[in-house]
């Protein structure tokens, strides 16, 4: 059997974001600066190190060190982040409105998939909306009725880690703190706006701490 250890490296290495949304035994093991301190040999091995984001609340595997290869495998992460930001912004706000909240999602939002669609469905303006959003590449639906389009976005944004369903008996989503390495990435981009897409990356790389 795994020791909870191994559990928390390979997740690292498999590139997931832990939080405490995701796994919280895992998120409370790499709270503990002994365990994360344990880890760092392990990662470093492979050219990793342990990072977090939003305030520590999020931790994922970063490169230890760039090398020519590690600097296009960045680079590619940061163009593929950039080409869905689109679709995944469109969505956000879509949850947003739709929901009648004051606040974006965040970490550890519920989203109540038939109450979302009951809303959605009522409001034709949100209907256009997800239509087109389901057709971006990223989520890539075929699907011609609401229903089908809804559930597809949620089961690719699930796919990607940015929701989780902790119950698989109810239609009860959670965002996760990959939502909080969105946000970074978005504020980052805002804030580089006046640089091209290749110095973005570049600039992003030189941080260490976005991708």
């Amino acid at each position: 059997m795994m020791s909870q250890t191994g559990h928390v490296l390979s997740q690292l290495l498999e590139g997931k974001f832990i939080c405490q949304v995701t796994d919280e035994e895992a998120w409370r093991f790499l709270k503990r600066r002994e365990n994360a301190d344990k880890l760092e040999p392990h990662l470093n091995l492979l050219n990793r190190t342990l990072t977090s984001a939003a305030d520590g609340e999020v931790f994922f595997a970063a490169y230890l060190s760039l090398g020519d290869d590690e600097r296009k495998v960045l680079q590619n992460q940061f163009q593929e982040t950039t080409s869905a930001l689109v679709p995944l912004v469109e969505w956000l706000v879509l949850v947003q409105q739709a929901s009648e909240a004051d606040m974006p999602v965040t970490m550890g939002s519920a989203i109540r998939l038939n109450e979302l669609q009951s809303v959605i469905e009522d409001t034709p303006a949100y209907a256009e909306q997800l239509e087109k959003i389901s057709r971006y590449r990223l989520f890539n639906s075929t699907s011609v009725n609401l229903d089908g389009q809804l559930k597809q976005v949620f089961r690719r944004l699930t796919d990607m880690g940015y929701l989780i369903k902790p119950n698989q008996d109810k239609q009860i989503y959670l965002a996760t703190g990959r939502i909080e390495h969105l946000y970074d990435m978005l504020k980052f981009i805002d804030e580089t706006e006046s640089l091209s897409l290749s110095e973005q990356a570049e600039a992003a790389i030189s941080q260490g701490n976005l991708l």
